[in-house]
């Protein structure tokens, strides 16, 4: 069964490598520090709208925009639902590493943290923040610079 998974995931480099528009957009999502080959296939296979929308947009694609949960005078709490949960779940685990390994969403996540935010709330927000600039990246068809967080 590994021998078979280790196969498939050769088949998908290939494949990816011999698109050449596929092969750009790998070479550019994995440039961001915390992105690795499984996130950067996931973002590929189920997320082509990335660089074409809007950060608000991905957000909701991905499911990770606030929700409101209001009626007439009562604002109740924002909470994240929808969005595509395959794509979610390895973005989920990207900002991990990204606050680990990444040093502008460290510094991110830690000010969050600093400031009083939840962890969970603060990872949401990573999350946010890590499509928001894989967005803008893939746009602007420029690599990862440490920079590019103000975009």
């Amino acid at each position: 069964m590994l021998r078979q998974i280790a196969a498939l995931d050769r088949l998908i480099v290939r494949l990816i490598d011999a698109t050449p528009a596929f092969a750009e957009r790998n070479r550019i999502i994995r440039s961001m520090p915390g992105v690795g080959p499984a996130t950067a296939v996931r973002l590929l296979a189920s997320l082509p709208e990335l660089g074409t929308a809007s950060a608000k947009q991905m957000a909701c694609l991905v499911g990770v925009a606030p929700i409101a949960n209001d009626s007439g005078n009562r604002r109740g709490a924002r909470h994240i639902s929808g969005g595509r949960h395959d794509v979610r779940k390895v973005v989920y685990m990207a900002a991990l590493v990204a606050t680990k390994h990444n040093p502008a969403l460290r510094a991110f996540y830690e000010r969050l943290c600093a400031a009083g935010k939840p962890k969970k709330l603060a990872l949401v927000a990573v999350i946010r923040k890590l499509i928001g600039i894989l967005n803008v990246m893939l746009q602007r068809n420029q690599m990862w610079r440490p920079t590019t967080l103000k975009a």
